[in-house]
């Protein structure tokens, strides 16, 4: 084949028309759709940063909102267990108040129940031992411990105080003296005496006997009495066991 300089020319100057004509006509237009995607891919990808970022902002403040929720969560549990720790120490608290005042009660209960028990013994013994007293004085009784009651009535007279003596000063107050046995003329001159001398003035007893009181003598001026005879103390001993001692 032959080279033609004409022909190569040609083809020269066509190709530079076609390379005009698509640059002119072609090339521009796909340059601009070319530019228009790029631009809408930057834009695109642009709002999607945007929103990648939104979403990043939200994922963190999702998980600061958690993390609160979390520490609110704790805090309430911790709460919630010290309220219960409370509550379970009070009723224990009451619980352990309320057995101690039932085992104190009950203490208190069995307590009394025994003191009245042992009273009840000391009573009963009392008064069996009253009774046996009472029959073994009774059988004792005669002059010989009138006598010696005559003279424990006489040192009891001398140990008064002054102000139970006042009775023995009214010139208006009768004075008895009572005795379970007739007193001789001594035992009789030995109270006048003694009666006499605590009144600070002569003094004239009315003398009397009654077997009533056993053995002893029961001294009387007004209101005033003192007994050391066996009825009235053992009177008294025994009433003493009927009030509780």
């Amino acid at each position: 084949m032959e080279f033609d300089l004409t022909t190569f020319i040609l083809e020269v100057i066509n190709f530079l028309v076609l390379v005009w004509l698509l640059k002119r006509f072609f090339y521009r237009p796909v340059l601009d759709v070319i530019e228009k995607r790029q631009a809408a891919t930057a834009k695109t990808l642009a709002d999607a940063e945007t929103v990648r970022r939104e979403a990043e902002a939200l994922k963190s403040q999702y998980q600061a909102r958690l993390a609160d929720v979390d520490k609110d969560r704790a805090a309430a549990r911790a709460a919630l267990a010290e309220e219960i720790a409370a509550e379970r120490t009070r009723r224990l608290a009451a619980v352990e108040a309320e057995v101690n005042a039932d085992r104190q009660r009950r203490q208190m209960l069995e307590a009394r129940e025994r003191s009245e028990r042992e009273a009840a013994l000391e009573r009963e013994a009392l008064t069996i031992a009253t009774r046996f007293a009472s029959r073994f004085l009774d059988r004792l009784a005669g002059p010989e411990l009138n006598a010696k009651l005559a003279e424990l009535a006489l040192s009891e007279l001398d140990a008064l105080a002054p102000d139970k003596l006042d009775i023995l000063r009214d010139p208006g107050a009768s004075i008895k003296v009572v005795s379970a046995y007739p007193l001789d003329t001594a035992q009789r001159a030995a109270f006048t005496q003694v009666l006499g001398r605590l009144a600070g003035r002569t003094l004239a007893p009315e003398f009397s006997d009654d077997a009533v009181l056993k053995a002893g003598v029961c001294i009387m001026a007004g209101s005033w009495v003192l007994m050391a005879n066996l009825r009235d103390e053992l009177g008294f001993f025994s009433g003493s066991l009927e009030h509780g001692g």
